[in-house]
């Protein structure tokens, strides 16, 4: 694929994050929602690989920025973190065991959201750990399941498809 294509594949990528992320905001604790861009960024990590961090990424700026007007620091690295490891992870793909790279999805949203996300928002904002951690693993759970939701679609479009073989 020439470059052209893929920064445009990205950028719609980065366009249907900030959509579905916008589409429907389900509220949990505090200002924490359920954030269906992750079905993207999950589809996006596997069909373009550590390149799908982009979508992760920027959709996740745009979307804070067009709806709470702030820059979501956290969030961005945790989504890099996340990004470059199940993309990196689906790059090198020796199997088509789902459940295999589902856990290796979820240790990956774990370490991100759990700690990096938290880390650092810790750092910036002087909140104790004990008071973030709880908070962020309803958020790792909540971005977890459209994340996977978008490894499975992958999955079985790919079953059903000649389309992305």
């Amino acid at each position: 694929m020439n470059k052209t294509k893929e920064i445009c594949y990205l950028g719609i990528g980065v366009a249907l994050y900030v959509a579905l992320a916008a589409l429907i905001k389900i509220p949990l604790i505090g200002h924490i929602q359920t954030d269906l861009g992750y079905i993207v960024f999950g589809v996006y990590c596997v069909l373009f690989g550590h390149k799908g961090t982009i979508v992760g990424m920027i959709g996740c700026l745009i979307e804070s920025l067009l709806f709470s007007g702030w820059v979501p620091i956290g969030w961005m690295f945790a989504n890099m973190f996340i990004g470059f490891y199940v993309g990196t992870l689906f790059e090198k793909r020796k199997c088509n065991n789902f459940w295999k790279y589902a856990i290796l999805t979820i240790l990956a949203m774990f370490i991100g959201i759990g700690f990096i996300k938290t880390v650092i928002e810790c750092s910036l904002y002087m909140i104790p750990f004990e008071v973030k951690f709880p908070k962020n693993m309803i958020a790792f759970v909540s971005d977890a399941i459209p994340m996977l939701v978008g490894l499975w679609l992958v999955q079985k479009l790919k079953e059903n498809t000649s389309l992305l073989q």
